[in-house]
């Protein structure tokens, strides 16, 4: 991997984990105002070390461990870098289970947003879909079942990963339900809790949170340290945007939908992968950047027409 490869898939990275990461800053941001200086002050140093090196950095390292447990724990973290043929073919079995585990998670995400979630519309036909909420749950199942008949024709174990990538979604889902309802048991009990405890609270709910960006990671690279950079400044990113000027951020509407269909696309660069299609590796960086560009022009449009003479 060259130098521009490197350069071009960690600023995908970064910037994939800043943008679907939004939600959780506001979390985080209303939490913060609740709290002392001296309190978000320990959550800047110690939320870091937790989200970029227990979580960013530790979880992508298990998902590549447990897929391919015959490389053991510190095999899984130097495998990218191995010329050892053993190792190379373990990667190249395991890599369609856990491609098409994490592309239907991913998937998954995108058509709830599309579905269920309230949102700014930023594209023609998303309020429509909106109002056909019901279905969502329909299509997704459909969609379960032709990857999983299309899996076991091709390998029964991508067939598991499939079902295991669902179940994943329904999981997390339940967990950010909950993150949602702790955050305002959180403020409205803000007076009675330590700063300790609210930054408990927010590294569990951030963690609930970082799931989509581990598994997006992998539409990017294998590399796991790569993985650990490009999320990793991303996660600080974030942090200083929550801290610094979380309200400015959230005028920028559309963000959220450049976000879901970076996701989308993902999404199916993980699952035509996991079924052998080439795609380039320049493409998901590449694709994500045009895709939020697209999306942070659109919002700055709105802002300008919301407030003339402001950006």
């Amino acid at each position: 991997m060259d130098w521009f490869s490197i350069i071009l898939i960690a600023g995908g990275l970064a910037l994939f984990e800043i943008i679907i990461s939004i939600d959780n800053a506001i979390i985080n941001a209303e939490v913060l105002s609740t709290m002392t200086e001296k309190g978000k002050k320990w959550f800047l140093f110690w939320g870091i070390l937790i989200a970029v090196f227990l979580v960013r950095g530790l979880l992508p390292w298990l998902i590549v461990w447990i897929s391919t447990p015959s490389l053991g724990f510190i095999g899984s973290f130097t495998a990218s870098f191995s010329s050892d043929p053993s190792v190379i073919k373990a990667i190249q079995a395991s890599a369609p289970v856990l491609l098409i585990g994490g592309g239907t998670f991913l998937v998954f995400l995108f058509f709830h947003w599309l579905f269920l979630e309230h949102k700014n519309y930023g594209l023609v036909g998303e309020e429509f879909i909106q109002k056909q909420g019901a279905w969502f749950f329909a299509i997704v199942s459909v969609l379960l079942v032709t990857i999983v008949w299309m899996a076991i024709k091709h390998n029964p174990m991508m067939a598991l990963g499939a079902v295991i990538g669902s179940s994943a979604f329904f999981i997390s889902h339940g967990f950010k339900e909950n993150a949602e309802q702790a955050e305002k048991r959180m403020i409205e009990n803000a007076a009675t809790m330590s700063d300790i405890s609210k930054i408990f609270y927010l590294e569990v709910i951030d963690m609930s949170f970082s799931i989509d960006g581990v598994l997006g990671a992998f539409a990017f690279t294998f590399v796991i340290p790569l993985i650990l950079v490009g999320n990793g400044i991303g996660a600080i990113a974030v942090r200083q945007l929550t801290v610094a000027n979380i309200d400015r951020v959230k005028k920028y509407k559309y963000l959220k939908n450049g976000a879901m269909y970076s996701i989308f696309t993902l999404g199916c660069v993980m699952i035509g992968h996991s079924f052998g299609l080439h795609i380039p590796d320049w493409f998901s960086p590449v694709s994500t950047f045009c895709i939020i560009g697209y999306f942070f022009w659109k919002s700055l449009k709105a802002l300008k027409e919301d407030f003339p003479g402001r950006n």
